[in-house]
């Protein structure tokens, strides 16, 4: 059998544009991530921020954020001031709103313009305390800052994982999430609300730390975290297996 070249390159064309011709409501299943964030968490404890004008005014109507700085002392360190140096960790949920077509997107396309040169990026297969086994994409990044002198600019090194999680399926890719809604539109007449779980934080030579952080300690901290997350903030009752 002859193949026409063409044939593939149409399918998926297709397939992605009828994102914009599928029913417009169906049955709303809300995600199985829990938005209310506790006071503290492994030993972190959580501040909550509200999201900028610009994150809001980017996604679409209905969307729900919930935000905090995690901050917890670095064992051992102790500024020039007496006080145990803090060390942060920047956690963010975003719930996506009824409207797919303006719905949450990969971070890989809104990072840049917040700062962000990625450098490498990758899936990590992490498991919650619980046994419960959850995929992430796992981001190393430069984030661009001021410096202390005028007009000058800084470099920050940074890591950060997320995943998206929906009704009753997790995922790290946003093309299956994209092609999970389609078929639930056309097949279930269901709209799942996803939340996009993304945790971020420095390492290196930082400013208000007096030892360098190591990228293998980032790494670590940050699964750690999520990992805690997961089994806590997860309901896992209702998450596929």
């Amino acid at each position: 059998m002859n193949w026409n070249p063409w044939i593939l390159p149409l399918a998926m064309a297709g397939a992605l544009g009828a994102i914009y011709v599928l029913p417009k409501a169906g049955a709303t299943a809300e995600s199985a991530a829990k938005m209310d964030l506790p006071g503290s968490s492994g030993g972190w404890s959580l501040e909550n921020y509200q999201p900028s004008e610009a994150e809001i005014k980017t996604l679409g109507q209905g969307t729900d954020f919930s935000k905090a700085l995690c901050r917890r002392a670095r064992p051992g360190e102790v500024g020039l001031d007496g006080y145990l140096v803090p060390e942060y960790i920047d956690f963010s949920i975003v719930l996506s709103g009824h409207d797919l077509n303006s719905s949450i997107h990969r971070p890989e396309r809104c990072m840049p313009a917040q700062g962000h040169r990625i450098q490498d990026s990758r899936s990590v297969d992490l498991k919650a305390p619980n046994g419960q086994p959850f995929k992430t994409k796992r981001l190393k990044s430069i984030k661009l800052g001021k410096g202390e002198e005028k007009d000058s600019v800084i470099e920050y090194k940074c890591l950060t994982y997320y995943f998206f999680v929906g009704h009753d399926q997790i995922t790290n890719d946003h093309l299956e999430r994209t092609f999970i809604d389609m078929q639930d539109r056309l097949i279930r007449g269901l709209d799942q609300r996803w939340a996009y779980v993304s945790a971020s934080m420095m390492y290196g030579k930082l400013p208000w730390n007096s030892k360098e952080v190591t990228i293998e300690e980032a790494d670590e901290k940050l699964r750690t975290f999520l990992t805690k997350f997961a089994e806590d903030q997860v309901r896992w009752e209702q998450v596929e297996h």
